[in-house]
């Protein structure tokens, strides 16, 4: 099978790519690197270092014997982005090519708009290019378990049954997002729904929880290695946790912590995507895959990460700064997640067995994370209108300038 993967240089995109090739199928790729950029943009890098994509593909060649046919392009440009589905008609597209930082989208009005052009331009010039050249491919989207956010009920696999003034029907869940960028993601949702309803298309959208780990059983050398992103604009909750451990910082539950959300492990994450790629929709069908394996609150996580490293001899403490989002701290949450392992998903390791991967990980790269340690602590809050000041404040010396969304060449030819 053909899989084209858009936003391959990614976190996701790149460990996807290596677990398709080695399951036999042909892969091709679409990015612009502006996720390399938008995280300079805010002081922060990788805390593994990931070289060019170039350097990405030699490393595939030489270590796995496998190629992947690559084009540099912006899923803003509608003439680009058909032309690769008429040069290479594959049988699946997974869509990961986003804005995907909810941190990011709500720093001022210029990030919003442009995360919410971006994503949903991007989307529908996808749908437009499908319909035009490959109508038969199988669509798969990555959307996020946060468009639902957390209503006081159990979570459906995007849909439900209503019995309303004497009246039934199956409806879409109602979405109850949480930022301007998971707005941008129900925005998605509909137009994928709606396109697939008039135009036949097949489409299976992925309500992704929160992914954790820097390995899937394909990155067995340090050139293979995909980003993992740290920094209060990038990084999870997790992330952060760990890096703060590491580097002798407080671990920052934000407000009460008792926030809770679903978590997936990269490699179960990758097993899903593949089920999905493997298992296509039918022709005018449109489901949706609630994909993570446990809900975790925000304690939970910051209470582990403490004591996953003090028995790796680090000694942090836990602290709760103010929370700067705007979000229910203690809630009902209780998705349900039948689809994927209707599929044949089967859990592979558990959250404590990944986080001390992590560290294993992190105390390697520690000096890299040591020069971006000013990076972790929260700048962006939900209630402000502009960040601009205080981000650029603490990562710059100066305002964030925005960053455009194409550019020129690859930068990331001295790690990211």
């Amino acid at each position: 099978m053909k899989v084209l993967i858009t936003g391959i240089d990614g976190y996701s995109g790149w460990p996807l790519a290596l677990h398709l090739l080695r399951r036999g199928h042909e892969v091709v790729g679409i990015d612009n690197f502006v996720t390399r950029k938008r995280v300079k943009e805010v002081g922060s890098w990788s805390a593994t270092p990931i070289g060019s994509f170039a350097k990405r593909q030699e490393a595939v060649d030489r270590l796995l014997g496998k190629k992947i046919t690559f084009y540099k392009g912006d899923m803003t440009k509608f003439p680009f982005v058909v032309d690769v589905l008429r040069r290479e008609k594959p049988d699946t597209i997974v869509h990961l090519a986003e804005q995907r930082s909810a941190p990011y989208s709500m720093i001022d009005v210029d990030h919003a708009v442009r995360t919410q052009v971006e994503n949903i331009t991007g989307t529908l010039h996808l749908l437009y290019a499908i319909r035009e050249a490959t109508p038969e491919s199988h669509l798969v989207k990555m959307g996020t378990m946060g468009e639902y956010g957390t209503p006081n009920v159990d979570i459906p696999e995007g849909f439900f049954e209503i019995d309303y003034n004497g009246k039934h029907d199956r409806l879409p869940f109602p979405r109850q997002a949480g930022s301007w960028y998971h707005w941008s993601k129900v925005f998605d949702s509909g137009d994928v729904m709606f396109a697939t309803k008039i135009w036949n298309l097949k489409s299976t959208d992925v309500m992704q929880g929160i992914i954790y780990g820097t390995r899937t059983p394909e990155i067995t050398d340090d050139a293979l290695l995909t980003r993992f992103d740290f920094d209060e604009t990038w990084g999870t909750a997790l992330n952060r946790f760990a890096v703060e451990a590491v580097l002798g910082l407080p671990i920052t539950p934000y407000g009460k912590g008792g926030q809770v959300r679903g978590f997936i492990a990269l490699e179960d994450s990758m097993q899903s995507l593949r089920l999905a790629v493997e298992n296509p929709a039918k022709s005018g069908e449109y489901r949706v895959f609630n994909q993570f394996d446990a809900a975790y609150t925000i304690n939970d996580l910051a209470e582990l990460t403490h004591r996953v490293a003090r028995d790796l001899g680090l000694n942090p403490r836990i602290e709760h700064p103010p929370d700067p989002r705007v979000e229910a701290e203690q809630h009902y949450y209780n998705p349900i997640h039948e689809n994927l392992p209707a599929l044949g998903y089967k859990r592979s390791r558990n959250l404590e067995e990944v986080l001390r991967e992590i560290f294993k990980d992190l105390i390697r790269f520690r000096r890299r994370l040591e020069k971006r340690r000013h990076v972790v602590m929260p700048t962006v809050d939900w209630r402000q209108g502009d960040n601009t000041a205080s981000l650029g404040a603490r990562h710059s010396g100066g305002p964030a300038a925005p960053t455009p969304p194409t550019a020129s060449e690859d930068p990331s030819r001295t790690p990211a």
